[in-house]
């Protein structure tokens, strides 16, 4: 079988969609592929897109934000990821960016979170997402999209429904397995699945999705009947594309041997993805020619809030020695964890104690209340000395000094701190692009974007910047690559 179209995108996320919007406005025909029935990632995420400079939603909030302040506070993050000149363009397109992606039919909302939290509840939609606290002039930024529970779904959805609205092709239960090149990419050959196969291997994939995330083993079981399926039934298809191909297959987190060979002290967390992030998009890169940057950067994920009281302890490792700031985003206080073997704990007093258990019924989301009962019931030891409660956790006692009030608890935060308190885990590197139209480095007519490229995440991770990370080079790699010429 043969499909043509100018533009062929590999991945239907957040980053491949806004890739096929932009392209398919330009005038290009856009056919994207994508293995599973798309949302990948982005439709289990939290629906966050950290946004600012002066959006609507802060506007009505009654915030004041310039994108001046948020690319002072983003350089932090970014780092040398991106050039300082991308990072500008980012933050001064960023309200705009927010404004297209409610063109797009994605709602937002300004009711302002105002306490710290990971993820605020279903009465609040703009929070501080990432570590803003920590320096000047500090905004909420965390756009949530407006939906009950974890709203990356809603966020997802309202996007596939406008790329149906825009004439493109979507072709699920297809999986990329070459690129076809000659002296450029001209097209994608794949394995589609039609017809009973198809129902199947998508019935099987939609039941592996949350076990994938809350109890793997039986997600990956599942998984793995979906992939017999996949290969004993997938049919040959080539896809032609006459303008080029952008990779939007997001990252590696579910490829075991990739972590291991790239981030080998990320070991033992939670891959949060899905079976689609096993790099699979990223090796299409690599053996086209392509380079890839910052494979060895993993966001680590240890939130200590909510509840927001827990902020106030002190984060000590294995030999009683204070680190960190609880204060800060998840990932920072994650990767200060893993450069200490991935063990640490969090200190705190009884009034503490007390007032985070207090805080749970109204701070927490539903899925944030087992984690939180957990930590502040079995996952802490409580004595009423600094050195009785070091020796029941096995540590050596906290070198801080007498603070509050006793009994003193330390909260496990290790990386392998039990079932009920699992780590996220999830990569940030990926494929070398230009910086001003997403082509990969070196191949002609392939394009990269989302978790497939480096990007102003993939450095650092605070909540919403990688979705927002995918709008922005979702939508430049779907702009210049219906720029092409048809070849």
């Amino acid at each position: 079988m043969e499909v043509t179209a100018d533009v062929v995108v590999i991945g239907f996320g957040a980053a491949g969609a806004c890739a096929a919007l932009e392209a398919a406005a330009a005038g290009a025909s856009v056919v994207v592929l994508d293995r599973f029935a798309g949302g990948g990632a982005t439709a289990l995420s939290g629906g966050i897109v950290y946004a600012g400079g002066g959006t609507r939603q802060q506007v009505e909030a009654g915030v004041a934000d310039t994108p001046e302040a948020m690319y002072a506070y983003l350089k932090h993050e970014v780092r040398d990821a991106v050039s300082d000149e991308t990072l500008r363009r980012f933050c001064q397109d960023s309200a705009k960016t927010l404004a297209w992606l409610e063109d797009q039919g994605v709602p937002f909302d300004a009711r302002l979170c105002p306490f710290k939290t990971s993820y605020p509840t279903d009465d609040y939609y703009l929070y501080h997402s990432g570590s803003e606290t920590a320096w000047p002039d500090p905004a909420p930024r965390g756009h949530r999209t407006r939906a009950k529970g974890t709203s990356g779904r809603v966020f997802f959805a309202r996007l596939a429904e406008a790329t149906r609205r825009a004439g493109v092709r979507v072709m699920t239960q297809t999986r990329a397995v070459d690129l076809v090149v000659a002296d450029r990419v001209t097209g994608v050959r794949c394995r589609t699945l039609i017809g009973l196969p198809k129902a199947l291997h998508r019935a099987l994939s939609k039941a592996a999705a949350k076990p994938w995330l809350y109890f793997p083993p039986l997600g990956r079981a599942l998984h793995r009947v979906a992939a017999v399926v996949e290969r004993r039934c997938g049919q040959e298809l080539t896809v032609h594309a006459g303008r080029g191909v952008i990779i939007t297959a997001g990252g590696f987190i579910a490829n075991r041997t990739m972590v291991r060979e790239h981030a080998p002290a990320h070991r033992g967390g939670l891959a949060l993805g899905t079976p689609g992030d096993d790099g699979s998009g990223i090796r299409l890169g690599i053996a086209a020619g392509g380079t890839t940057d910052r494979l060895d950067k993993v966001s680590v994920w240890r939130f200590v809030t909510p509840p927001s009281a827990l902020q106030r302890g002190i984060l000590v490792d294995v030999d009683g020695q204070p680190f960190g700031d609880a204060t800060r985003y998840g990932a920072a206080i994650g990767d200060e964890i893993i450069k200490r073997d991935g063990k640490a704990w969090l200190l705190i007093d009884d009034d503490t104690l007390t007032v985070a258990k207090a805080q749970v019924p109204t701070q927490t989301a539903a899925f944030q209340r087992f984690q939180a009962r957990y930590l502040l019931s079995k996952g802490l030891v409580t004595a009423p000395t600094l050195e009785a409660v070091a020796e029941k956790a096995g540590i050596r006692a906290p070198q801080v000094e007498p603070f509050g009030r006793p009994p003193y608890s330390l909260i496990n935060v290790s990386v392998r701190a039990g079932f009920g308190y699992p780590c996220p885990m999830l990569t940030l590197g990926g494929l070398v692009v230009d910086e001003e139209t997403g082509a990969v480095q070196g191949v002609s007519g392939l394009y990269a974007a989302g978790r497939s490229a480096v990007g102003v995440c993939s450095e650092s991770y605070v909540s919403g910047l990688a979705l927002a990370d995918c709008v922005f080079s979702g939508r430049r790699a779907g702009q210049h690559v219906a720029k092409e010429v048809r070849c």
